[in-house]
């Protein structure tokens, strides 16, 4: 009977014993075919442009490497790239700006707990349910002057209208800023909100009890704690702006000209339609560049109050 019990015993410890292997190592099969693909299609990408960004490639792949040349290329025989930078920069500054402003009052203003608060919430966040492709063609039509607001306040018989902002060169980048605030705004409202539902509402009671206005309680007390949420709106946002591509594309090709490239539409202008494939992979590679000094920083100050928090 004891030899019975022993034999059961080991039985079950050796089904255990399998059992537990096979729930450590069932999730990391599961697993490992998604961080395959992510290693060779992203990661590998990554690489493989890297390397293509050192070598004359023109039209097809080559492999001897060439240096910086590209790199030199890039910055001091090739206009349009500054052009691309500064349009960066100016719709960077902008579309952060705007969307933060925008996305900050309109979160203030549901915070009042106001009546048909979910309506509202409803509207402000609908665009963020949009790709930035659908932003671009609706906004492409509205702004179009033969078919949008120009026409249409000229039929309401204000014949002198003229908003051509989406054909006119110095004013095309705007309209790109207008269509990007559209469709980001209520995703900073989305993260504003959530901010000011975690304020404890003692704060603002105890600043109320001592005299202190509701604007100067939101100035002095609520927005200066938000600071987090400030950091992950402005990351967030400018990582979009860095990578705009199909707004562009969609709304201005990049044009008039190439009055509103990006360096998304310049790499892709000269990958594939110049047959330039090298260069375009170096500014493939400035713009990764720029992204991870954008979110490294970020993670870093992240994981740093994670490890202050414990």
């Amino acid at each position: 009977m004891d030899k019975s019990v022993n034999e059961n015993t080991k039985s079950t410890l050796l089904k255990t014993g399998f059992f537990n292997r096979l729930e450590t190592l069932l999730p990391k099969a599961v697993l490992f075919p998604t961080f395959a693909i992510a290693a060779i299609f992203i990661y590998g990408f990554i690489g493989w442009t890297t390397w293509i960004s050192f070598t004359d490639s023109r039209l097809l792949p080559k492999y001897e490497l060439a240096g910086f040349i590209q790199y030199i290329t890039l910055f001091t025989k090739e206009p349009r790239w500054w052009v691309a930078v500064g349009n960066l920069f100016i719709f960077s500054i902008l579309f952060i700006s705007i969307c933060i402003v925008i996305g900050l009052l309109l979160a203030i203003f549901l915070d009042q707990r106001i009546r048909g608060e979910s309506f509202f919430r409803t509207i402000y966040l609908y665009p963020m349910a949009l790709s930035f492709i659908v932003t671009g063609a609706a906004w492409r039509w509205i702004l179009n002057p033969n078919l949008g607001l120009e026409r249409l306040v000229q039929q309401l018989g204000f014949s002198e209208f003229t908003f051509r902002w989406l054909v006119d060169s110095h004013m095309a980048i705007y309209t790109i800023v207008i269509a990007a605030v559209w469709q980001s705004s209520g995703f900073v409202l989305a993260l504003f909100l959530a901010g000011l539902r975690g304020i404890d509402p003692a704060i603002i009671k105890a600043a109320q009890v001592d005299g202190a206005s509701l604007p100067r309680i939101y100035w002095r007390i609520i927005i200066p704690s938000l600071r987090p949420v400030f950091l992950s709106a402005v990351i967030i946002l400018m990582h979009i702006s860095i990578k705009s591509f199909d707004l562009v594309m969609v709304l201005t090709r990049g044009g008039p000209g190439y009055s509103t490239d990006m360096p998304a539409t310049f790499m892709y202008a000269f990958s594939f339609n110049r047959g330039r494939l090298g260069f375009g992979a170096a500014s493939a590679v400035i713009m990764f560049l720029a992204v991870m000094a954008i979110i490294i920083p970020y993670l870093y100050s992240e994981l740093r109050g994670t490890r202050n928090e414990r």
